[in-house]
C-alpha cells in the first residue's frame, strides 16, 4: 500500500474493531426515533400529498447518522491521537498534508455510508419507499458525508481535550443536524424560521438527500447540490491549509 493507502485503512480498521458502538449503536438510535416519531405522528402530520410522515422520515434519519457519523470518525481519531500521544508517530512518515486529508476524509466517508445503509436495511421494514432518483441519493450522500469528515478533520485538530469536542459537538452539529428538516418540512414552518432554515447547509443535505428518494423536495436539488458542493469545497480548503501548517499537531 501507499502511505495514504495504509493510513486509510489504519483509520477503518479502528472504527470496525468497536463496530458495535460505532455502527450498532448509532443504527439502534434512528431505529428509536423511527419508532417513536413515526408511531407518534404517523396519522396527524402529512407532507407531502402521497407520502405518509414514516416514509418521509426515513430519509431524514438515513442523511442524519451518515452526517453524524462521518463528523465523529475524523474527529474522534484526531483527538484521540492527540491525547493519547500516538500522533507523532504519524508525523514522523513522510505523508503529505493531502494523503492526511484523504485517508481521514476517506474512511470518515465510509464510516458514515455504512451507518447509514444499516439505517436504511432496518427502516424500509418500517414504511415503503422509492427511488426516484437513486444518483441523486448517492451524490448526497457521498458529498454530505465528505463535507462533514473534513468538518471533523478542522473539529479534531482545533480540540485540544474531548470536552471542547463535545462542545462544538453539542452546540454546532447537534442543533444545525435537528434544525435541517429531519423532522418536518420547512413549510410548515413560519416564514422567518423558513428563512433561519435556508441558512442551514445541513438542510440542503436532507434535502437533496429526500428528493432522491421521492422526486419531490422544498428547493431545487440543483440549488442544494451547489451550496452542499460550495460548502464542501470551502471546508476541505480549510482543512488543507490547517493541516499544510501542522495547526496544533506539530507544537
Amino acid at each position: 500500500m501507499t502511505g495514504w493507502q495504509m493510513l486509510f485503512y489504519k483509520e477503518i480498521l479502528r472504527f470496525w474493531k468497536v463496530g458495535f458502538q460505532t455502527v450498532a449503536a448509532p443504527v439502534l438510535t434512528a431505529m428509536m426515533y423511527l419508532l417513536i416519531f413515526g408511531h407518534v405522528l404517523e396519522d396527524h402530520v402529512k407532507v407531502y400529498d402521497s407520502i405518509g410522515y414514516t416514509a418521509f422520515l426515513i430519509p431524514g434519519l438515513v442523511m442524519m447518522s451518515v452526517l453524524q457519523n462521518a463528523f465523529a470518525n475524523s474527529s474522534s481519531s484526531l483527538i484521540q491521537s492527540k491525547i493519547m500521544g500516538n500522533l507523532v508517530f504519524l508525523l514522523l512518515t513522510p505523508l503529505s498534508h493531502g494523503a492526511w486529508f484523504t485517508a481521514y476524509v476517506g474512511s470518515a466517508i465510509v464510516r458514515g455510508l455504512v451507518v447509514g445503509v444499516g439505517v436504511l436495511l432496518v427502516a424500509v421494514w418500517f414504511a415503503p419507499l422509492a427511488f426516484a432518483h437513486p444518483l441523486w441519493i448517492a451524490i448526497f450522500a457521498l458529498i454530505g458525508a465528505g463535507l462533514m469528515g473534513a468538518l471533523g478533520l478542522i473539529a479534531g485538530l482545533w480540540a485540544d481535550k474531548f470536552d471542547q469536542l463535545a462542545a462544538f459537538q453539542n452546540f454546532v452539529i447537534m442543533p444545525m443536524t435537528f434544525l435541517s428538516g429531519v423532522f418536518y418540512s420547512i413549510h410548515s414552518l413560519p416564514a422567518f424560521w423558513q428563512g433561519v432554515s435556508h441558512l442551514n447547509p445541513f438542510f440542503y443535505m436532507i434535502d437533496g438527500f429526500r428528493y432522491g428518494f421521492f422526486g419531490v423536495s422544498d428547493v431545487s436539488p440543483w440549488l442544494s447540490l451547489t451550496i452542499v458542493g460550495s460548502a464542501f469545497g470551502v471546508v476541505s480548503i480549510i482543512a488543507m491549509h490547517l493541516l499544510r501548517t501542522g495547526y496544533k499537531i506539530r507544537s
